[in-house]
């Protein structure tokens, strides 16, 4: 009898393991890029913020993200290598591969910002590659100590 018990635990676990992400994900149609984990934790300061997200291409061809906009402010894409944040350009995205922004490595900045974003709200980016179609990604506004529970 406690198989299906065991059964309903996994499926509970799998399910609060693909909320945990907890964002609304994008795709390019056909082009085997998809976006997860997207977030912007709330800013302390009124004209600056970082975001971060997860970029996986399921396809057999590598590919570059070149930029992001947003009609929220400036964004730039950043490294941070041994404590050391420099701003890039373009990110490679490797064929059946991710690219990953976390807190403390690659991330986005974002300047200028027209209003403060608060939590619960959310941030509409617009993510620009080499090869494939852009995506758009709502990326919710979360505490400022907020720490995903799974992916980045």
């Amino acid at each position: 009898m406690r198989r299906p018990t065991l059964a309903v635990g996994v499926l509970a676990g799998a399910a609060l393991l693909l909320v945990g992400c907890g964002s609304d994900s994008g795709s390019a149609s056909g082009s085997g890029i998809t976006v997860s984990g997207a977030y912007m934790p709330q800013p302390v300061s009124d004209d600056m913020a970082a975001g971060y997200l997860t970029i996986t291409n399921d396809s057999d061809t590598k590919d570059e993200l070149t930029s992001v906009t947003s009609s929220a402010g400036e964004v730039t894409m950043h490294e941070t290598v041994g404590g050391a944040m420099r701003e890039l350009t373009e990110f490679p995205v490797p064929a059946h591969g991710q690219l990953v922004f976390k807190s403390g490595g690659n991330h986005l900045m974002f300047d200028k910002l027209k209003r403060k974003p608060k939590q619960g709200q959310n941030i509409s980016v617009e993510l620009h590659f080499a090869s494939s179609d852009p995506v758009v990604v709502k990326m919710p506004v979360k505490s400022a100590t907020y720490v995903p529970q799974t992916g980045h």
